[in-house]
């Protein structure tokens, strides 16, 4: 093998502009000249989007590892229109211990300028300001790790590598008694538990909702079973009582069900291996050797936990008797797909609240209210799709929510829905088939219990609980409706060329030991936008026909290719898979684009048609 530096298409990076300016910097702005002689990761990400707290998950280790020759910066653009928001930018930072300059760019003007079409996207910048290499989706820091290393050495050898501390400037510490809390449960005594998400921690509270009875975990993150005070979680989220007066807990980013006994306090682990679930593992079997990928919440129903499973877009369910887990309902194709479980398309499922007659669950990314019926099957009672939202009370057919991650059963036989992104509660009630407002300023809502007459809500980015008096009659609100913020790509009717562009990252080559490595899914919003081109596949380039008569829609593509280490010597090679899904808005027009490039990994030779 040659040592000279390897032969890669260079691009000079396009500068770092955001009109919301830099976070973790200690207040002062960056401009890529300040960051030459560094490698530059950037992760253009929104934080809504779960694959996209993957990421974040998996860049910790290369962060410290290549600490004083990498700077990772965080380019948040936003989906929702909350999101846009500077405070909630902030508050998402502390939130998911993001330890990296963030710059908040609201008007996706760094995402326009590096042509970023996927949330997560990691673009990698060399010590002279150059783009060396794009990856969409999540599972490819290994390949950046190796890129990274490589241009370590190329640029040391040039004289080009600038060693030493980075950016990055935390910010100061807040002294509240909870710090954004994801999830509550009324426990039989009376108080409440709560997860204190950001903390690590279980917190109890007395009936109160205020005063601290007991913290359960260490407040460090780490998956350790044990008492109170040894026991580690990491971000956990849901919780549920079940029958013997144990807690289930979905301990989120450690992708594992836990078991909290408040009688002794011990914490146990019940369900997952503490390995993200990828695409080909085993999707049931004995629960603690099945991965889980980002449960978010859990609900005690028909004689099983449901588990809404949001990293996968699927429900799980885990069989306390039998000790198994399994999948329930969903493909793990996101989007918004009625019918029976195993057709049904879900996107990040992350509430879910069981009735005897059904289990209602909130669908966070196409801000809908979903329930499945006790046959399984799969029904929408609020929301159309992936990039439609907005705060619309009325008629369930018209009405909107924005990023809802908490819905509430009601002792009438309505929901409560914690409309995470509109600050506000909201009810429907099936009686009627409408949508009311039961209370707004709110501050990111996540969860809701009941107790007596009223309803006790997380109020998440408040950092409390916040006691309603569940009124007689909801209060109006003014309509407003939104679309993404994402600007259609504007591509011809008739044939396009879909092209996914996928490089094996050096040193590696395409698995073939089991049949062709990659896979092609192709879907669209509405259906009638394909004339042809839909369904599986195993190339990565297909041609499509688009129906003139259909001027918008959004074009689902799911692709997945797995690559293993190059090295003949080694029977045993490691191997990674590569895997990301676009929903992609497209706007229909003569003088559109006959191809649509979408990079998994590399760098588009063609560049633009």
């Amino acid at each position: 093998m040659s040592h000279s530096a390897p032969r890669r298409a260079r691009v000079r990076a396009p500068e770092l502009i955001g009109k919301g300016g830099w976070l973790n910097t200690g207040g002062r702005p960056y401009r890529l000249a300040d960051l030459r002689g560094r490698i530059v990761v950037l992760d253009f990400w929104t934080f809504c989007c779960i694959n996209c707290l993957h990421v974040l998950d998996e860049l910790r280790e290369l962060e410290a590892k290549h600490r004083n020759t990498v700077v990772v910066i965080g380019v948040h653009s936003p989906k929702f229109v909350h999101e846009a928001e500077h405070q909630a930018v902030v508050d998402a930072v502390e939130r998911y211990g993001v330890e990296h300059p963030v710059l908040d760019d609201p008007q996706l003007a760094t995402w326009k300028q590096y042509a970023v079409r996927a949330w997560p996207t990691l673009v990698v910048i060399d010590p002279e300001g150059y783009v060396v290499a794009q990856h969409a989706g999540e599972g490819h820091v290994h390949a950046i790790e190796r890129l990274v290393t490589e241009l370590e050495a190329e640029h040391e050898a040039k004289g080009t590598l600038r060693r030493g501390d980075g950016p990055y400037v935390p910010p100061e510490p807040e002294p509240t008694t909870l710090r954004f809390p994801g999830k509550a449960l009324r426990l039989p005594s009376g108080g409440f538990l709560v997860s204190d998400t950001t903390r690590h921690q279980l917190v109890e509270l007395a009936e109160d909702g205020e005063s601290v009875v007991r913290r359960i975990g260490s407040g460090a993150r780490g998956f350790t079973d044990g008492g109170p005070d040894g026991a580690a979680f990491s971000e956990p989220q849901g919780l549920a009582l079940l029958e013997d007066g144990t807690v289930v807990v979905a301990d989120t980013v450690n992708h594992a069900l836990r078991r909290f006994d408040p009688v002794t306090g011990e914490v146990t682990t019940l369900a997952g291996t503490g390995r993200q679930w990828m695409q080909g593992a085993a999707t049931s079997g004995p629960a603690r050797e099945v991965d889980l990928s980002s449960p978010w919440d859990v609900a005690w129903w028909q004689g099983r936990v449901w588990i809404a499973m949001a990293g996968v877009h699927q429900l799980w369910a885990y069989d306390p008797a039998a000790g198994t887990v399994g999948v329930t309902a969903g493909t793990t194709n996101e989007g918004l797909v009625d019918g029976p479980g195993a057709e049904a398309w879900f996107a990040q499922p992350s509430g879910l609240a069981a009735t005897p007659e059904r289990l209602w669950l909130a669908d966070s990314e196409t801000s809908a209210l979903r329930w499945v019926e006790p046959d399984g099957s799969v029904h929408t009672a609020v929301g159309t799709g992936l990039f439609d939202f907005g705060h619309r009370d009325g008629a369930a057919d018209q009405a909107l929510f924005q990023h809802p991650l908490g819905v509430t059963a009601l002792p009438d036989g309505s929901v409560a829905v914690c409309d995470t992104y509109n600050h506000a509660l909201r009810r429907f009630d099936p009686a009627t088939g409408e949508v009311t407002t039961l209370a707004t300023d709110l501050r990111e809502p996540s969860d809701a219990v009941l107790a007596g007459e009223d309803i006790v809500v997380v109020e998440s980015a408040r950092h409390r609980l916040t006691r309603l008096r569940l009124p007689e009659e909801a209060v109006r609100v003014e309509a407003v409706a939104h679309r993404t913020q994402r600007q259609a790509t504007e591509v011809a009717p008739g044939e396009l060329e879909l092209d996914v562009i996928f490089q094996a990252p050096p040193g590696q080559k395409l698995d073939l030991r089991y049949g062709p490595s990659t896979r092609l899914l192709v879907s669209a919003t509405p259906p009638e936008l394909l004339l042809d081109g839909e369904g599986a596949g195993t190339d990565l380039a297909r041609t499509l026909r688009l129906n003139p008569a259909v001027e918008r829609g959004v074009l689902h593509v799911s692709a997945m290719a797995a690559s293993c280490d190059d090295d003949p010597s080694n029977a045993y090679p490691a191997c990674h898979v590569h895997q990301q899904d676009w929903g992609v808005p497209v706007h229909l027009t003569p003088d559109g684009s006959h191809r649509l490039p979408l990079v998994l990994a590399g760098m588009d030779r063609n560049g633009r048609s």
